[in-house]
């Protein structure tokens, strides 16, 4: 009899290993809390997160066509510095007017950071629009003190607007410095949440950024940023937060892609920055749990709730002996899939 072991990813299958009932008996999940988050707040999935330029009306039109789950309409680095006031007056425009159908995804703004003297204007412009984003995200995080004055000038723009649902925040790690303080920044961005118009959702490493100040050579196998990703992913669960990868850079290389986003999976991201509409469909399958993973997850659930009846603790499922930490994994697929 089998006792299954975890990893920190969502989902994870070791193809070499299948018991008796198809199901693999190397399944690897989360053991990270319900997916739910903190508060039991909606789940927003954000397998695939990607940007399309403030300033390009072109690209904008082209949204509703865009299967990411997450579409970033952005301010800063998609935007040249010229372009900057149209992209801000071009996203209020789109927001007030409500002139783009999401279609069902995170509709989000991406403003440009703290320090960069453009920020407070992209907030007061954006989000004066009669109908806000679903999603904010704050680039280049280098400190708990920058969401400190995030909060302050993010109540400001907003003034007494009463909303029905706060903000999400989505926030960026950019820096070795950045990197090194990730927990207080985490830290202090869910304790701002408490009272803030904002609650904080998850962490985005930006790797390219990351890679200059580091030093270090960019690759297409990432391997030079391994300890960073992984970091990531730990301080980002360690606060019930969802962590999203780095691009991969070589936007037509879908084989390097796909092996990119399953270990990015592995390691336990919930999602992945694209560059490009053609890497969404790779990047969503594999942040994405299959029909059978699906189905093992519901029938063990429902297995666990006719046990707890009957008053038993860990039981057998399937050749498998069940405990808690797998019945939390089969509900968190569960839940993703409910998103989708």
């Amino acid at each position: 009899m089998k006792t299954l072991r975890f990893s920190s990813s969502l989902f994870r299958i070791n193809s070499t290993q299948t018991n008796k009932n198809g199901i693999n008996s190397a399944l690897r999940f989360s053991t990270t809390s319900n997916i739910w988050g903190p508060e039991n707040r909606r789940y927003i999935p954000r397998r695939a997160v990607l940007y399309v330029p403030g300033s390009d009306e072109r690209k904008l039109k082209k949204i509703p066509s865009l299967g990411a789950d997450c579409i970033v309409m952005d301010c800063e680095d998609g935007v040249a510095l010229s372009k900057k006031a149209a992209a801000r007056s071009t996203i209020h425009r789109v927001l007030d007017k409500q002139e783009i159908d999401f279609m069902g995804k995170d509709c989000s703004v991406r403003f440009n950071s703290a320090d960069s003297g453009l920020c407070e204007l992209d907030m007061v412009e954006v989000l004066s629009a009669a109908h806000l984003p679903t999603t904010v995200h704050l680039p280049k995080v280098e400190s708990p003190e920058q969401l400190d004055w995030f909060s302050e000038k993010l109540s400001h723009a907003l003034g007494s607007r009463r909303l029905q649902e706060k903000l999400r925040l989505i926030i960026f790690t950019e820096s070795a410095q950045s990197l090194l303080d990730l927990p207080a920044i985490c830290r202090r961005g869910v304790e701002l949440s408490r009272d803030a118009p904002f609650s904080l959702d998850g962490v985005v490493f930006g790797s390219d950024d990351f890679c200059a100040d580091i030093g270090a050579t960019r690759t297409n196998e990432a391997k030079e940023l391994s300890f960073a990703r992984q970091y990531v992913v730990t301080v980002a669960k360690a606060f019930k937060l969802q962590a999203i990868d780095l691009v991969y850079i070589d936007y037509k290389d879908l084989a390097g892609l796909k092996v990119q986003s399953e270990e990015g999976v592995g390691m336990g991201f919930t999602g992945k920055q694209v560059i490009h509409p053609g890497q969404v469909p790779v990047v969503q399958a594999a942040f994405s749990p299959p029909a059978e993973k699906i189905e093992w997850a519901k029938a063990l659930i429902q297995a666990f709730e006719e046990h707890q009846k009957e008053g038993k603790g860990a039981f057998t499922f399937r050749g498998n002996m069940i405990d808690m930490p797998l019945l939390l994994q089969a509900r968190n697929i569960v839940q993703l899939a409910s998103s989708l």
